[in-house]
């Protein structure tokens, strides 16, 4: 008996305010006087911001072009009709003309958009090895089960990288040129392509796995590339310090949209004489077409856009507030109509006794 007891104290609480919640609490008694001005002062603070956003959403320029090439839509058409049903597709240019009567101001940022890809359906999304991604030389000879039908390929060489994500990555491209004065010359815009991923993917999460005798090649030995794909990842790019699983392009690819119609960045325009902006005068974009998106009725586009101190448009956030704030103060005038309005019946009743 004394054994019990002594174990059962053993594991009470100390005899303190806080483990025998002693502690004074205080409980907050809503009353009109304090409700009221909470909900006009929270619907008046969400109204003023969310005009803030919209305002600031509404001030970025956009500039956009659907280059499907549906029939009857553009000189990418032909490059539609060629590429439809062909894996890979077949290599193609088009071109798009735009002129600005104005400056663009900057800084200016290249997006491609697609539309009706379901980035988000879960299995497409798990069709990856992350611990392929990380550089790890074992997970290259034997991807993850995960990957599979783009594990491995008929001869039985594994996949780097493997999986459906990387088989299905973007792969048209694009440059950009300026005519000053008509008739004059055109001058192609630098296009900055480094930094367009988020630093945690690049330093992180991708990485190359180490190089043997000096060459990314032969530390991809062994490997086969996806089947979409025309050249293995380590030829991605002739810059060695943007290649192979650090590919700018490629690993923008890997972070998969939440919704159908996504945008991914491609590009940003900040040099040269094209920091501040997109001068006025003609321009021109050369499309290499190699990305099929007519089979599913998916639409490809190029966008311009800048940004503001919110980031890129969206002004669903502005109208979401907006909303809200005005909800609030609705909510208000219908609780002080009510408090009104019996609090003058209480009134009567008392008068009444």
């Amino acid at each position: 008996m004394t054994w019990s007891a002594t174990a059962r104290g053993a594991h009470q609480p100390d005899n303190t305010a806080f483990t025998q919640q002693r502690l004074p609490a205080w409980q907050p008694l809503l009353s009109a006087s304090i409700a009221l001005p909470l909900f006009f002062c929270a619907g008046l603070a969400f109204i003023g911001l969310g005009l803030g956003l919209f305002y600031s959403s509404y001030g970025i320029k956009e500039l956009e072009y659907d280059y499907t090439g549906n029939p009857g839509t553009g000189n990418c058409s032909a490059c539609a009709l060629a590429d439809q049903d062909r894996a890979p597709p077949l290599r193609c240019s088009c071109a798009w003309y735009f002129s600005l009567p104005e400056l663009f101001p900057g800084p200016v940022y290249l997006y491609y958009e697609l539309t009706n890809f379901y980035q988000n359906n879960r299995r497409y999304s798990v069709s990856r090895d992350d611990t392929q991604l990380s550089g790890l030389p074992s997970a290259l000879l034997h991807p993850a089960n995960e990957c599979a039908p783009y594990q491995r390929r008929a001869s039985g060489l594994p996949i780097a990288p493997c999986g459906a994500i990387a088989n299905s990555l973007f792969n048209d491209s694009f440059s950009l040129w300026h005519q000053r004065q008509p008739g004059g010359p055109y001058v192609e815009v630098p296009l900055d392509r480094t930094g367009i991923a988020w630093w945690t993917d690049c330093h992180v999460k991708f990485r190359n796995p180490p190089l043997v005798n000096g060459s990314l090649a032969l530390a991809f030995q062994g490997t086969a590339p996806p089947p979409n794909w025309p050249r293995p990842v380590y030829e991605l790019s002739p810059d060695p310090n943007n290649t192979g699983f650090i590919n700018q392009d490629f690993v923008v690819w890997m972070r998969t949209a939440a919704l159908p119609t996504f945008r991914k960045l491609y590009a940003r325009i900040r040099q040269g004489n094209y920091s501040t902006g997109l001068p006025r005068g003609t321009y021109l974009v050369n499309i290499t077409y190699n990305y099929p998106v007519r089979a599913f009725g998916g639409h490809k586009l190029i966008v311009f856009s800048n940004i503001s101190w919110m980031g890129g448009k969206n002004p669903f956030l502005g109208i979401a507030y907006l909303v809200v704030g005005s909800l609030c103060i609705l909510m208000g005038f219908v609780m002080l109509v009510v408090y009104i309005r019996y609090q003058d019946q209480n009134d009567e009743d008392e008068d009444a006794e």
